[in-house]
């Protein structure tokens, strides 16, 4: 662990304090640091020539950096600047010592399933991204209903009359698609979650799916409203009648430090309320 690179999200105003402490933390560490702040035009630097990636900012951040890291098998370690941190759980009053064991080699890291999204148009695919927690196909900005065919391995599922359809990971599970009534998922599991929104039809119900399922999702006509692709709520790419979209688990996965199952489930009672109930 000899270069790395800090991700500062321009609008959490401590973000910058923080990543000048933890760069004279590294420098004497004999860690070279550069930076880049996601937010502005800075977004699109190399992350190739980094041993590891540092996020100051909430799980936004950490979506961003895990896009440009996974595919390159960088760690990445997140100190948590925004209001929920699920995914971020690394105190920012307290980053001093797990860094020490990350450098170390002694904190684990996990490794989170992603996906892998692509728009077929007219046989040849148009666009692909990557999404650590989901990738969402839904109405932009009109009150009609979206008219989506979706196959799952090779099986139709019907078809929905929605305001769209949110495809999740497990990661992804407590965010847009836990708002939409989906289930949430332990993140260590190898698992789809299928979400529709807001449903035509009652009989409309979550699923979750095996890992290795792929989804084809087909836009249909849906009286002249514009339908939008979007991967992890940061890219987004609009799709036209007969795209055919094609969701499937993602070969590479990001590893991420200070996030295990403890985490998790700590972040699901402090920050959602969840509880099994009172206690005797």
């Amino acid at each position: 662990m000899r270069k790395c690179i800090i991700v500062i999200n321009k609008f959490r105003e401590t973000a910058f304090k923080i990543a000048d402490d933890i760069a004279s933390f590294l420098e004497k560490n004999e860690v070279a640091v550069s930076r880049t702040v996601f937010g502005s035009q800075q977004e699109n630097c190399d992350f190739s020539s980094f041993d590891f990636a540092i996020t100051l900012g909430g799980d936004g951040t950490v979506l961003y950096a895990a896009r440009k890291c996974a595919p390159l098998g960088i760690p990445v370690f997140p100190v948590n600047l925004g209001e929920f941190g699920f995914i971020a759980g690394i105190n920012p009053s307290d980053w001093e010592t797990p860094m020490s064991d990350f450098l170390a080699g002694k904190l684990r890291l996990d490794s989170r399933m992603m996906l892998v999204t692509d728009v077929v148009r007219n046989g040849k695919t148009v666009y692909t991204s990557s999404s650590l927690n989901d990738a969402v196909m839904k109405i932009a900005g009109s009150a009609k209903l979206a008219e989506l065919d979706v196959i799952c391995n090779g099986y139709s599922l019907g078809r929905f009359r929605s305001d769209g359809i949110i495809t999740a990971t497990p990661t992804g599970s407590t965010a847009y698609s836990a708002a939409a009534g989906g289930p949430i998922a332990d993140p260590l599991l190898d698992v789809i979650v299928f979400s529709p929104i807001c449903p035509f039809s009652l009989s409309n119900r979550p699923l979750v799916l095996s890992g290795d399922s792929i989804l084809e999702v087909t836009v249909k006509d849906s009286r002249g409203a514009d339908i939008l692709l979007t991967c992890d709520g940061q890219e987004s790419f609009m799709l036209k009648t007969e795209d055919v979209v094609v969701v499937r688990r993602n070969s590479k996965e990001v590893q991420l430090a200070g996030c295990g199952k403890n985490e998790f489930y700590d972040a699901l009672r402090s920050k959602l309320n969840w509880s099994g109930g009172p206690h005797a």
